[in-house]
């Protein structure tokens, strides 16, 4: 992609309509590859995919390389004969917003009931299948699978809280929870299999339209995971299997105690010396699920900002050297010197943090709606590079709609300036906007596109609860937005396609007066 002008859309699967109370790699993921072909979009950016846990957010993961459960399509295992139509009568109601207690019970007992009905049904190649499935990610999968297995049996207590022996993962204990939880280990990794079986043909599908799938991986990993109880040496932990030092972000003008993230941090003087293997595997595995990866809060790998645990703000922390170019150079040794890499370079970057950025090519991320404070600023796009990626918003934005209502009056009058439009004009300016720049790519909300409110914001960071559960209606994204959107990037050169039928007026107006 590196001399090639290309736009999609950011869209989690969760928010897809259709499926069983949340979107899934179901008939209308294949719909939406189609729409986003249909209107000449050559990207799909999705959230993490992994099995979600705190808050049911992408970002506080279970596992950094399993799979997400919940994004099952549970009409495929009905196909297959493991489930029937019968079992999906009562499957929670398909709205607006993503009811995640209903979703989360009802797709868990209905996996049950396909893991039984492979067990009693499955043919000899499915099992073949299956078998060859873990064999393959067996690194990961051993210990995912007996991690969720205990979790469970453990009332889904934390794995410092389980009995000593297993969180210390003492090898008899091991030895014997493995034989204890077979049939648990054998459902979970059923279930990998088919997200991933699922995945891949979904991909395929994607590839077949001319759409790459451009994924997210974070930097941290969730305390109360498979990644940290694998790997305990691998983190800043005591001797009770806390962590003694966590991640966050320091004071600044959006929050004057910062941001506690929670998450404990890397001992990266122990990935060194393991010649950075675990992140490698991570990015190989991210690299077989997406044809680019966003890597989350880029600047922590320059230097983090490390708060002792316990701490009740982010206030008392300090910054930390991270890897470096070290950790880059041994993932471009092993993974190819062209890392299909976005670097997410947001918040306070020093001169070392883009000098890391530009010394492995990556393109950082501009965001439009931060940029309305005077023309110096850098994510005006007049002042953007090639070798960029530009936004109206991100997932933890408000929707442009939303942020114009709430913007201060200075900030909406140099807005409507410079993009040269009304109010009601503004979402579709700031989309035209960012399909103009000089960004090599160009990604947009879906929510911006359809000019959605406040409502259809997907993530606030800092609110513990109601964020992720904003979904699309069927036929929100139709069939004369795919053809405005399509002009537009025609337009502005993001496609190699001939030329195509300029939209109407009229289709403009939906887009600027969409509420």
């Amino acid at each position: 992609m590196a001399h090639a002008r290309y736009s999609g859309v950011l869209l989690h699967p969760t928010s897809l309509p259709g499926g069983h109370g949340i979107g899934d790699m179901g008939p209308s993921a294949y719909a939406f590859v189609d729409w986003l072909a249909q209107a000449n979009q050559r990207l799909w950016q999705v959230l993490p995919l992994g099995p979600t846990g705190y808050g049911d957010s992408p970002y506080q993961s279970f596992s950094a390389f399993a799979g997400n459960p919940l994004l099952l399509d549970l009409d495929a295992l009905v196909a297959a004969g493991w489930l029937s139509s019968v079992d999906l009568n009562d499957a929670p109601a398909n709205g607006d917003a993503i009811d995640y207690g209903h979703v989360v019970w009802f797709k868990s007992e209905r996996l049950k009931q396909a893991y039984a009905g492979f067990q009693a049904h499955a043919s000899a190649d499915q099992r073949a299948e299956l078998q060859a499935f873990c064999r393959a990610e067996a690194a990961w999968l051993d210990e995912f699978a007996l991690y969720q297995a205990l979790k469970e049996a453990h009332g889904g207590a934390c794995w410092n809280q389980w009995p000593a022996p297993l969180a210390r993962r003492e090898a008899t204990a091991l030895k014997k929870a493995r034989a204890a939880h077979a049939p648990a280990i054998g459902y979970h990794q059923f279930v990998q299999w088919q997200f991933f079986t699922q995945w891949a043909a979904l991909r395929a599908h994607a590839q077949h339209k001319g759409v790459r799938i451009v994924g997210d991986v974070p930097i941290f990993v969730a305390f109360d995971s498979a990644d940290v109880w694998a790997n305990p040496s691998l983190f800043h932990l005591d001797d009770n299997l806390a962590p003694t030092v966590v991640a966050g972000v320091p004071p600044d003008y959006f929050s004057e105690t910062g941001q506690l993230w929670g998450n404990p941090l890397y001992r990266w003087d122990v990935l060194a010396k393991k010649r950075y293997s675990w992140w490698i595997a991570r990015m190989r595995q991210a690299l077989q699920l997406y044809d680019m990866v966003r890597l989350d809060h880029f600047r922590g790998f320059e230097a983090y900002w490390e708060v002792p645990a316990g701490e009740p703000t982010a206030v008392n922390g300090r910054w930390v050297r991270g890897p470096g170019a070290k950790l880059f150079a041994a993932l471009r040794k092993a993974l190819g010197d062209d890392l299909p890499v976005i670097a997410e370079d947001l918040g306070l970057i020093t001169p070392e943090v883009e000098a890391l950025r530009l010394a492995f090519d990556l393109p950082g991320m501009k965001i439009l709606q931060f940029a309305f404070s005077g023309p110096g600023h850098a994510y005006l796009p007049h002042n953007y590079d090639h070798n960029c990626v530009a936004y109206t918003g991100t997932h933890d934005n408000d929707t442009v709609r939303g942020w114009f209502d709430s913007a201060s009056e200075a900030e909406r009058g140099f807005a409507l300036r410079y993009l040269g439009t009304d109010g009601p004009g503004f979402p579709a300016a700031m989309v035209r906007a960012v399909l103009a720049s000089p960004a090599r790519i160009a990604l947009v909300p879906a929510q911006d596109l359809l000019g959605l409110g406040s409502a259809a914001r997907m993530n606030t960071p800092g609110l513990a609860s109601a964020n992720w559960a904003w979904r699309l209606f069927p036929d929100q994204l139709n069939g004369e937005l795919a053809h405005w959107l399509g002009d537009l990037t025609y337009l502005y050169g993001r496609t190699p396609e001939a030329e195509i039928e300029v939209a109407s007026p009229e289709v403009e107006a939906m887009v600027v007066h969409a509420v």
